[in-house]
């Protein structure tokens, strides 16, 4: 029976590849073959292709293509052209991890098609509805048969919301990939190449259209990022570098290094191997938290509060005042914050099931389909 399931797992984003490479392999383990599509949300090779190519899993079977443009053109774009895929294909189920365009799009139309809906990062929530995944993952997971919650808070966000679908804690399959990447991710050389120092320079990224889209939001973080007296390593996301040349922003400064974007093992010996984080990143917040590297998050909400609740991972949205402040504080009370992570332990794995997030994910979606 297992082995004529037919499985669909859409992607459309790096985070989305990332997401979705231990329940692939827990997958394929298992003498399934999930048929992969990918939305091209993301269609930058520096941005998608290379993760596959990393991670040695299987090419999408179909690539959408739908670029790059508005929030309505790609929803709209990928509920037409993955309809038809879904309708040759017939699913048994959609897998769908994340809170992007691709996810939500997905979502509406496995749904509307009557196909069961298996949502991998439900019930994060940061309760700021001006941000598009909060919208996104809020109507992904009302669509979900499956749920499946990679911490105890989501799980209580679900239940409070009283969801249709059966929640699951599985744990976070980012931190299983971190946890299975690690040999790779030491003996990448992207820290020597670069000529860094270890524990000597700070790496920040920025995509989020809410600080990108505002030129004078973008301005005050970089004016920020330039007083920190630290080296700081930029790898530029393609909508970021955009916005830099329409507004022909001159960010050269003798302490910022742009560098295009970096694959999977070689961002993570970055962050690994640097002091603090700056990011306006979901997912690297948790990444930082995994490499015990302390997380300045440019936004005034975030749906990862075990991080901050931690005291590792430190809000200030883009007041530059604030952000130069907290990196004062990090770098002031440097190895007392360190000493909170063993404190923290890790809150995004089941410790009670003692399996690995893939395996409770694919385990309980056999269960359901049976």
């Amino acid at each position: 029976m297992v082995l004529k399931l037919k499985i669909a797992i859409v992607v459309g984003t790096r985070p989305q590849i990332i997401k979705s490479v231990p329940v692939i392999y827990e997958l394929l383990k298992r003498g399934l073959d999930p048929n992969i599509i990918h939305t091209g949300q993301h269609y930058d090779a520096l941005m998608s292709d290379i993760f596959f190519d990393v991670f040695s899993i299987p090419r999408p079977k179909i690539n959408l293509n739908v670029g790059s443009g508005s929030h309505g053109y790609q929803v709209g774009e990928i509920i037409i052209r993955l309809e038809g895929s879904l309708i040759e294909s017939r699913p048994d189920i959609v897998i769908v991890p994340g809170d992007t365009n691709s996810a939500l799009a997905s979502a509406i139309i496995a749904s509307k098609l009557r196909i069961p809906l298996a949502h991998v990062e439900a019930g994060a929530r940061c309760y700021d509805m001006s941000m598009q995944e909060e919208i996104n993952r809020r109507l992904i997971d009302h669509a979900s048969s499956l749920l499946f919650a990679v911490s105890q808070n989501c799980v209580k966000n679900l239940k409070k919301e009283d969801v249709l679908g059966k929640v699951i804690f599985s744990g976070d399959t980012m931190s299983e990939v971190y946890e299975i990447s690690l040999a790779k991710i030491s003996e990448n050389r992207v820290v020597e190449e670069l000529d860094l120092v270890s524990k000597e320079y700070g790496v920040l990224t920025i995509h989020r259209e809410e600080n990108v889209e505002d030129i004078s939001t973008l301005l005050r973080i970089l004016a920020a990022i330039k007083s920190i007296g630290m080296k700081i390593v930029f790898p530029i996301h393609p909508r970021t570098r955009r916005k830099f040349l329409e507004y022909d922003l001159n960010v050269n400064s003798e302490n910022i290094m742009i560098v295009n974007p970096l694959d999977y093992f070689s961002m993570m010996r970055l962050v690994n191997d640097c002091a603090l984080v700056l990011t306006d990143s979901g997912g690297l917040q948790k990444e930082a938290f995994w490499s015990k590297v302390p997380c300045v998050t440019l936004r005034e909400r975030t749906e990862w509060v075990e991080t901050v609740q931690a005291g590792v991972n430190f809000l200030t949205g883009t007041n530059p005042n604030r952000i130069i402040e907290t990196c004062r504080y990090i770098m002031s009370n440097y190895e007392e914050i360190l000493s909170r992570f063993k404190l923290a332990g890790n809150p995004y794995l089941n410790k009670e099931l003692g399996e690995k997030p893939s395996k409770i994910i694919v385990d309980r979606i056999l269960e359901f389909l049976s």
